[in-house]
């Protein structure tokens, strides 16, 4: 699938990810509720009906939104460049994680962005929401304090609640300093990709089965470190020289 390039400039607001949307008349009812409350770019991860879309195309109203998302194939190229991420979902899966309202991440977020940082929203899918590997690459949990006995929320409807809380502009929760220099998607992907290949050829995974697992719980590990970018190169220099020293005599420096 080809990206559609949007438009640049200075981001004024998070960007909104939807991953696996299913329905156009969502995905553009999403575009037009961005528009509504001034939140520009939408990136839309492997819909499922294709791109472009005639239903979405008329749900949005003439939302400039829509006109200028761009399409991604796969989460990791929609998010590469996004410094922090919160996942908008119902519950944290059995990861610790940290957990926040929607006013206090869209307050910590005009802190990171205010800081220089890119900031991402998720969304998941209609029918199941994000799916495990999605939430553990997130810093943070964004959860709704919806009814716990009806709490299937519409995706345009959760992406109006959002808006409206970035567009309200609490400020920063007392305390909360953004990380300074923090690495980006991309660079915590090349990460996790050189760890995962250290840790196969070592024999780490075992049984084999279990890899994603495994790694799920390193990745979120990271995530909720907010590795700055020189964190993320001392890491993986600690790797290489792990990798290269492996079954060497050891060198006394007595």
């Amino acid at each position: 699938m080809t990206c559609v390039a949007g438009g640049p400039g200075a981001e004024t607001a998070p960007v909104f990810i939807l991953v696996g949307p299913q329905m156009g008349e969502n995905i553009g009812a999403c575009a037009r509720v961005m528009g509504n409350f001034a939140i520009p770019e939408l990136r839309i991860v492997a819909p499922r009906d294709g791109w472009p879309n005639e239903k979405a195309v008329a749900m949005a109203a003439d939302s400039p939104v829509l006109t200028a998302a761009k399409v991604f194939d796969r989460l990791e190229d929609a998010v590469a460049d996004r410094q922090v991420l919160y996942a908008s979902t119902g519950t944290p899966r059995h990861m610790t994680k940290p957990t926040v309202t929607a006013r206090e991440a869209c307050s910590r977020a005009r802190a990171e962005m205010a800081a220089g940082q890119t900031v991402g929203i998720l969304f998941g899918a209609e029918k199941s929401g994000l799916d495990n590997a999605q939430i553990t690459r997130a810093d943070a949990i964004l959860a709704l304090p919806v009814d716990p006995d009806f709490s299937s929320l519409n995706l345009a409807m959760a992406c109006g609640v959002i808006a409206h809380e970035w567009r309200a502009g609490d400020p920063a929760p007392r305390g909360y300093s953004p990380v300074e220099d923090r690495a980006t998607q991309a660079e915590l992907d090349g990460l996790y990709a050189h760890l995962h290949d250290e840790l196969d050829r070592a024999g780490f995974f075992y049984p084999p089965e279990k890899t994603p697992l495994m790694m799920q719980n390193l990745i979120n590990l990271f995530a909720r470190a907010s590795a700055t970018v020189q964190e993320v190169r001392t890491m993986r220099g600690v790797i290489k020289a792990l990798a290269i020293g492996r079954g060497k005599a050891r060198v006394s420096r007595d």
